[in-house]
């Protein structure tokens, strides 16, 4: 009998504070025939990470959240979405990837992506990793990436010229957003703190509004889209701000404001899709230089509970990256 190789991987048993997540020793997973194993280098810890281990949702989500990961505890062993690693086995029906291929991706409500190792079908949100960049800089994209090419290129069409403002515009969706508008040709305006104004500039922001001096509803300029990446904008307090067609996009919004934009032509509200297309997307711009990761802390694995801890602050720029191996530094 063959021995039973094992992996660390970051599991939880309960919902709660930081401190629910343990790391043990499992038995690795075997790919079935449709899937490859990946052997992950960096993992990340994302705001929706936090709100799905805490339960901490927008009103009218708490019971759905529940009902998909599990209505009293946690239906999957091991926490965790984004990854970029290396495949090092595919199964025998596999033909999109072979032993040794770089990918990047997200494992999405299967979890598990918080380990040494994870399983996934082939035709997953799985893709070739950007080849400029490391494993590092791969993860830190996804997230914020697959979000802003969801509601700035899927759900919107923003075209050169257009006035865009960001608000929350130095977290990971933030940065996406800004770098994606900028790609297209976007006059952009970014809402943070003061300490990120340098930050966002960098990023390609045209303008930027410190909201800890300036009073937004109070902004009397007119934008063609607005995206909300906090989650404290509604449409009563910006009308004022969108053009006649313009559209206010809350990313974090509650159930009865969803339910509500059905009949609102000028709001969008949603759940952004993965898909490799998208990652595609998101390669093509990382390799050409027009997108870049904005990393704020590198924790081990080992320290997956002082990463969520520093999430739980609000105060991430970017994305927190956990690197499992060497490779994932």
């Amino acid at each position: 009998m063959s021995e039973q190789l094992l992996m660390k991987a970051v599991t939880w048993t309960k919902y709660g504070t930081p401190e629910v997540l343990e790391l043990k020793e499992l038995a690795r997973p075997v790919p079935n025939p449709n899937e490859v194993l990946v052997k992950i280098h960096a993992t990340t810890v994302t705001a929706g990470d936090v709100r799905l281990r805490a339960t901490k949702v927008p009103v009218g989500f708490w019971l759905p959240t529940r009902l998909a990961f599990g209505l009293t505890k946690p239906r999957k062993a091991i926490f965790g979405m984004e990854f970029s690693g290396e495949v090092v086995l595919a199964g025998g029906d596999v033909t999109l990837f072979k032993q040794g291929d770089l990918v990047y991706g997200t494992a999405g409500m299967r979890l598990g992506a918080n380990a040494e190792y994870v399983c996934l079908p082939q035709d997953s949100a799985i893709v070739k990793k950007p080849d400029n960049v490391t494993h590092a800089q791969a993860v830190a994209v996804i997230f914020g990436g697959l979000t802003a090419i969801h509601f700035l290129k899927g759900t919107v069409t923003i075209q050169s010229g257009q006035k865009v403002l960001i608000n929350g515009a130095s977290g990971a969706v933030g940065a996406a957003a800004i770098q994606l508008a900028t790609h297209y040709g976007a006059e952009v305006t970014g809402v943070c703190s003061t300490s990120n104004i340098e930050l966002i500039e960098s990023l390609g922001a045209n303008h930027t509004i410190d909201y800890t001096k300036v009073d937004i509803t109070q902004h009397n300029e007119t934008y063609d889209v607005i995206l909300d990446a906090v989650g404290n904008l509604s449409l009563a307090g910006f009308r004022h701000c969108l053009t006649t067609q313009g559209k206010l996009i809350l990313i974090n919004a509650d159930l009865p404001t969803i339910l509500s934009s059905i009949f609102r032509k000028n709001v969008i509200c949603g759940v952004a899709a993965e898909s490799k297309e998208a990652l595609n997307f998101l390669r093509a711009r990382v390799e050409s230089g027009e997108m870049k990761a904005v990393i704020d802390k590198t924790y081990a694995l080992e320290q997956i509970v002082e990463a969520h801890r520093y999430v739980d602050t609000g105060r991430k720029k970017g994305s927190v990256v956990i690197a499992v191996s060497k490779k994932g530094s």
